[in-house]
């Protein structure tokens, strides 16, 4: 059924640029799709959806290991590596099944929607039970995460994930037997399975060129390509990875990758952390994106990545929560730039309107959604409402909402949601999942029942 929302303030594109309007009627048809934009509408009509607040597109979160939320809190004490913290990763990884995954994965979801996510690349590779048995499906473990995106009220691209050694010639060890299907082919047989639906997408991901040997990546490309499916891979997150490819195969990742045509406009490489000039031309001339994880990549120790060299070189920039240490995609944003200007120690690499764009137009289109993203006639009716009242947002002129939302905003602002025309999140409660804390609390401690 068609919807009219009115907006106090909206983020809106522009002839020259994304600007900030005030009373914006946005009128709604059956299917979930804009059909009116009206600015300076005037005051709220009789029967239309009163937002207060700043409306911008929903964000989508273009990277994600959904049972990763789980280590949140346990994986701070002590001190470790990479390494050290996918020891404890495994372990929990090692506890999920379908009915659990199910469980865990739509507080998640619901999490993300209350932080103002509207769509998220589930980077997806549990898929077997403990010691690589398949379920009666074999992809119970995938339908499970589109199932749980339903019920959180989000959109999902199913992120379905190659991953069949644990090094550089070395078999899988028995924590990552679960993930592998023997080869490629098997691989993209059983992702054949998968099937789309109105909330949900599948593409293809390469977990990274240390899991999926060499001569293999080529299927994993072609399934992608064959299906016009995005592709996503965890590239060059550590050193290690870079040394071991090169003592392998005398290349870098990004050229293993791209001899194997892995690279191109619908691929999305994930960290990209540690890069040679080369690996940053080869990116650039492929138009690949490069989807960031700032709270993430500074939760394990990774590194700063070149995020500037590569978006300057031409490679659309996207952003992903990935492990959950934090689930914020303005939190995201910020930290893009503010990194930076740590690295440089200089001020001003992004503007907020290209961080937002990095977390909304941008990062749908490296998830298959070209047609969200923006506020405009004909686009998916997803966006999110932010407070402009609160103790972080109070004071800065409207017309500052794009720096408002990215520099001092966070996910505890976020006071609407709106998917398809559907309003999910209300005055900052989940209309779906009724108590989404206590949700994630039973779902994390039924993991080590």
């Amino acid at each position: 059924m068609s919807v009219t929302f009115w907006a106090q303030y909206a983020w809106l594109p522009h002839v020259n640029g994304q600007v900030v309007e005030r009373d914006v009627l946005i009128g709604t048809v059956d299917g979930g799709r804009i059909a009116e934009v009206t600015p300076d509408s005037g005051p709220c009509p009789p029967g239309a959806v009163r937002l207060e607040g700043l409306l911008v597109p929903g964000q989508a979160n273009a990277h994600s290991h959904a049972f990763h939320r789980a280590l949140r809190g346990t994986v701070q004490v002590g001190s470790g590596t990479f390494w050290t913290w996918r020891d404890t990763m495994y372990r929990v990884a090692s506890a999920l099944d379908p009915d659990s995954y199910l469980a865990l994965a739509t507080a998640v979801y619901a999490e993300m929607a209350l932080a103002g996510i509207t769509a998220v690349g589930e980077f997806h590779y549990l898929h077997h039970a403990p010691g690589g048995a398949r379920y009666d499906d074999p992809n119970a473990m995938g339908e499970a995460l589109i199932e749980a995106a339903a019920r959180a009220g989000i959109r999902i691209t199913l992120l379905d994930t190659c991953y069949l050694a644990s090094g550089f010639g070395t078999e899988p060890t028995k924590p990552q037997l679960r993930f592998s299907d023997g080869d490629a082919d098997a691989w993209a047989a059983r992702a054949d399975g998968l099937k789309p639906r109105e909330h949900a997408r599948i593409g293809a991901a390469v977990h990274s060129v240390r899991a999926v040997p060499a001569d293999q990546l080529d299927t994993v490309a072609h399934w992608s390509s064959m299906r016009r499916a995005p592709l996503h891979v965890h590239l060059s997150e550590q050193t290690a990875e870079n040394d071991a490819c090169l003592n392998a195969h005398g290349v870098t990742p990004t050229r293993l990758l791209a001899d194997h045509g892995v690279l191109g406009p619908r691929t999305s490489a994930v960290h990209a952390t540690h890069l040679t000039d080369e690996d940053v031309r080869l990116l650039a001339d492929s138009a690949t994106t490069i989807c960031m994880c700032p709270t993430t990549e500074r939760d394990l120790a990774d590194g700063i990545g070149p995020a500037r060299r590569l978006a300057s070189a031409g490679c659309p920039v996207t952003l992903g929560s990935d492990s959950h240490a934090v689930i914020d995609p303005f939190e995201e944003a910020r930290a893009l730039e503010l990194n930076e200007r740590l690295h440089t120690r200089t001020r001003g690499h992004w503007t907020a309107n290209a961080l937002l764009r990095a977390g909304t137009e941008d990062g749908h289109a490296s998830l298959g959604w070209p047609e969200s993203g923006r506020i405009e006639v004909g686009a998916l009716a997803d966006f999110t409402v932010l407070a402009l009242d609160s103790v972080r947002t109070a004071g800065p002129p409207a017309r500052l909402g794009a720096e408002t939302a990215v520099f001092a905003a966070s996910a505890a602002d976020v006071r609407h949601v709106v998917v398809g025309g559907r309003q999910i999140v209300r005055d900052g409660v989940h209309q779906l999942v009724t108590d989404v804390p206590a949700a994630l609390r039973d779902s994390i401690a039924a993991l080590s029942s």
